[in-house]
Formats: structure tokens, sequence, C-alpha cells
């Protein structure tokens, strides 16, 4: 079982502010569970997150258009 983050560790983790953790549970961009009143975010889905949001780099043909 994946461990339980609260907004305030899932923030550290990415190196936000805890304002940013809260709007995108707000928005439903990053999946979490009610326990009670409090909010957890389960690192996997932390992970899931980042993930989703990588950008590959350009490679040279990418960017002239023909290959190297």
């Amino acid at each position: 079982m994946d461990q339980l983050l609260t907004v305030d560790e899932a923030a550290e983790l990415l190196h936000t502010s805890a304002r940013f953790v809260r709007r995108l549970i707000s928005e439903r961009r990053i999946e979490f569970v009610k326990v009670g009143r409090h909010v957890r975010i389960r690192e996997s889905a932390l992970i899931a997150f980042v993930v989703a949001g990588t950008v590959m780099p350009l490679t040279r043909s990418d960017v002239t258009g023909r290959a190297a």
C-alpha cells in the first residue's frame, strides 16, 4: 500500500506551495483520498502527476525538420 501524504508533505516533495497542491485537488487534476475531513494524496498519484507532466526534450531533427 502506498504512503498517504498530507497536502503539506506533497507540496514539500513537489517543491511547491501547499496552495498549489490544494488547487490541483480542487480542480481534480490529481487523485486524492478523503479520510473524514482530511485530504490525503497517495505517493503513487503524486508520481503519476509528475510523469504525466514530463516534457521530452527536442532533438536536432525536431528543430530543423531534417535528420542530423
